[in-house]
């Protein structure tokens, strides 16, 4: 058989799907490369506190972005007006307005967060990292467009480039600060250069400020449960760290943090590849009433979730020895984190997926119900097992409510005639099967979570 590799500068859909999930990964990998590198010198320069109180700052300002989401990328992806001026800037009018809000927001609530934290820097820390917020805020619309034209590779490179900068300035400054200044200064270099190298590197429309009362009002429309279901799934992505953050001390939260960061990386991957490839295969192969685009979508998220299941379960089993070598002994309860974080994803990474399918389709609606009812009953869930079982429990909860919600968010798939039972059954028993092994291989060192 002849190997091709056509796909590298073929311009169809196919190709581009290949092409994007290949910078994807890249990207994905790269930048978590470098982040693991970065941490890895961090950790022998700072102490766990630090890393605490840098995982509250940015518990706070996810918090912020997910609370205000305007769905503005997505409705880009989606509309057929993506190409149209107008919509553009005002898409990134109401970007930057956001932006500007948030970081506001931030200044305001500082003190009120520091003093719930029992944390006094939060108060300095929270206006200066909030600038992110702002500066993000100017991001230009071509990267939007370029994803939904599955044409990611000069983004992938700026991507990379940014972050690995400002890694080498934060390193040196950690080096000569060493305290917790040197994370703040290094983010917000990093943030800047991605958003002005964006501007400038990027192919098409520069934007400007614009307001089309249409164009608003079809963003507002498709936003407007995006904005409900993302603040409200703050409390499902996040409520983890917000409860450990006000019950562990900031090493002990640091160190959760580090083992969070392990733990997630298969998550994130296949998170991107379905933000980058799976959405806008569903917008290109509309599923409703077409077998064989059913069929080729359907592949593409198997093969996407294949992958990441397949690298949650070597995480799984590698999570404490990798632990164990790459940091010393302050940081060894890392290991049994990213183990049981792992079995806790596998619902998680499987149903993620599967917001593709009701944004596709304009339906930001239905989500929102069942983001509604998770968050709802995981924050009592969060509260009992934090007080019960520890940090064990805080692990478990998120799965543990996804799993509940899934006859929920079944019932709604179907109406878009988008659920693949067949792969969901098979993934989600090799998920689990791989993960609950690996917890029973640790099992001595995971039950001291519950301690």
């Amino acid at each position: 058989m002849k190997f091709s590799f056509s796909w590298l500068t073929r311009d169809g859909l196919k190709a581009r799907a290949l092409r994007g999930s290949s910078l994807t990964v890249l990207q994905i990998g790269g930048s978590n490369v470098l982040r693991l590198a970065s941490n890895l010198i961090l950790t022998r320069i700072l102490f766990p506190e630090a890393f605490g109180l840098m995982a509250l700052v940015q518990t706070f300002l996810q918090g912020m972005k997910m609370l205000s989401d305007s769905g503005v990328t997505p409705s880009i992806i989606r509309s057929k007006n993506s190409d149209d001026a107008d919509f553009l800037n005002t898409a990134w009018t109401v970007q930057v307005c956001r932006g500007l809000i948030l970081w506001l927001l931030t200044c305001i609530l500082a003190l009120p967060a520091a003093g719930f934290f029992d944390e006094p820097m939060l108060a300095q820390i929270l206006p200066v990292t909030g600038l992110s917020l702002l500066i993000s805020g100017f991001t230009t619309t071509k990267g939007a467009t370029a994803q939904r034209d599955m044409r990611l590779g000069l983004q992938t490179a700026i991507s990379i480039g940014t972050q690995a900068m400002g890694i080498a300035i934060t390193v040196l400054l950690a080096w000569w600060l060493e305290n917790v200044w040197a994370l703040v200064i290094g983010g917000l270099i990093s943030t800047t250069s991605a958003v002005v190298l964006q501007h400038y590197l990027l192919p098409g429309m520069n934007n400007r400020f614009c307001w089309n009362r249409a164009a608003f009002n079809e963003i507002f429309s498709f936003g407007k449960f995006i904005f409900l279901s993302s603040a409200l799934g703050f409390i499902m992505n996040q409520g983890d760290r917000l409860v450990l953050g006000k019950y562990l001390p900031l090493a002990e939260f640091g160190i959760y943090n580090i083992g969070a960061m392990l733990a997630t990386l298969p998550f994130m991957v296949s998170k991107a590849l379905n933000d980058a490839i799976v959405f806008p295969l569903f917008r290109h192969l509309p599923i409703a009433a077409n077998p064989a685009n059913r069929r080729k979508v359907f592949t593409a998220r198997r093969l996407v979730l294949g992958a990441s299941l397949a690298g949650n379960a070597l995480l799984a089993f590698a999570g404490v020895p990798l632990v164990d070598l790459l940091y010393d002994q302050r940081y060894t309860m890392a290991g049994p984190v990213v183990v049981l974080m792992c079995l806790a994803l596998v619902p998680q990474t499987i149903f993620f997926s599967y917001r593709a399918v009701f944004m596709a389709a304009g339906d930001s609606r239905s989500p929102f119900f069942f983001v509604v009812i998770g968050a709802t009953a995981q924050v009592p869930l969060l509260l009992l097992a934090v007080q019960t079982m520890g940090t064990f429990g805080v692990i478990l909860v998120p799965g543990l409510v996804t799993m509940l919600l899934s006859p929920l968010r079944v019932r709604l798939l179907r109406r878009h005639n988008g659920w693949d039972t067949r792969g969901d059954l098979l993934l989600g028993t090799f998920g689990f099967a791989t993960t609950g092994a690996a917890c029973l291989l640790y099992w001595d060192r995971i039950i001291l979570l519950a301690g």
